[in-house]
């Protein structure tokens, strides 16, 4: 568990922005253990990202004081009209996992998990798929199997929305999810659904990404995390990366391969999401480093 806390800004670019907010938290003792700020000169958009110790960090060797710094903060945020969020590490998300018959993500995501390398809480995999029960029962978290076809999608998402609420789930990922959410599914949960595409968005959305790059004769396949919004494949993207192939390789060449690219990126994306480095504006995002 990470002891410290994290001040995500984003704002309307000016002068002395950067000293404002160290200064504050120099004032009351804070020993500041990351700081990044991002300008969009196109937008004058300011962003930053600054993370601290909440442990012994004044003279007296005493905790920070986070509530009292929110409370003074506040005020000052106003002026500067700031949009801020301000958390700590002590506390664990909350992350539900979904998934189909493909099961490569959702398996590097709990390996990880179990081993501390993706710092929350997993209360629970959702699947309309039986087959990755065995899975979640080695990892010891509940599943819940919800087939889904046409007649039955908006009983299981009502169903699926209860878990989640009934899990405090604060995140929603998507390893391979093959069902589309609703737009009152998704409104509930915004910038907090990340999905894996496995294709380098924006080229080739859809259902069958690697028969469409195999067909076009393709260089590079790709894959591409992206919180959800309510068009298909076109939120705000988070991690991509790419994979070269040949007129040599064939489609189960590319999905395979592939399953890699997904794996990397899903992962990044849900960790950057839990370290709070990610902050969305338009359909874009800044990941911090």
């Amino acid at each position: 568990m990470r002891d410290t806390a994290v001040l995500l800004i984003d704002c309307p670019d000016r002068k002395g922005l950067v000293a404002c907010v160290s200064g504050m938290l120099y004032e009351r003792g804070a020993n500041i253990l990351h700081a990044d700020q991002h300008i969009d000169h196109e937008l004058e958009m300011f962003f930053m990202r600054v993370e601290w110790a909440l442990r012994g960090t004044n003279s007296e060797g005493k905790g920070f004081d986070l509530e009292a710094f929110k409370a003074e903060f506040a005020p000052r945020a106003a002026e500067l009209n700031m949009h801020w969020t301000l958390s700590s590490g002590s506390r664990r998300v909350r992350v539900a996992l979904f998934c189909s018959q493909y099961l490569h993500c959702v398996a590097d995501l709990l390996y990880r998990w179990k081993t501390g390398e993706l710092e929350c809480e997993i209360p629970l995999v959702v699947s309309n798929h039986a087959t990755v029960a065995d899975l979640a029962a080695f990892y010891g978290v509940p599943f819940e199997h919800l087939p889904v076809n046409a007649a039955t999608r908006g009983d299981v998402e009502r169903r699926q929305l209860q878990l989640l609420a009934s899990h405090n789930v604060e995140l929603v990922v998507l390893a391979r999810y093959m069902q589309i959410l609703s737009a009152e599914f998704v409104a509930r949960y915004p910038a907090g659904i990340i999905n894996v595409h496995h294709s380098f968005l924006p080229a080739f959305t859809g259902a069958r990404p690697y028969h469409a790059a195999h067909e076009r004769g393709v260089k590079l396949i790709g894959a591409t995390s992206h919180y959800v919004t309510e068009a298909l494949d076109d939120g705000p993207i988070i991690e991509q990366d790419v994979a070269r192939i040949s007129h040599r390789d064939q489609v189960e060449d590319l999905v395979a391969r592939g399953r890699d690219l997904e794996r990397m990126v899903l992962s990044r994306a849900v960790r950057w999401h839990l370290e709070r480095r990610i902050l969305c504006y338009g359909n874009k995002t800044v990941v911090f480093d």
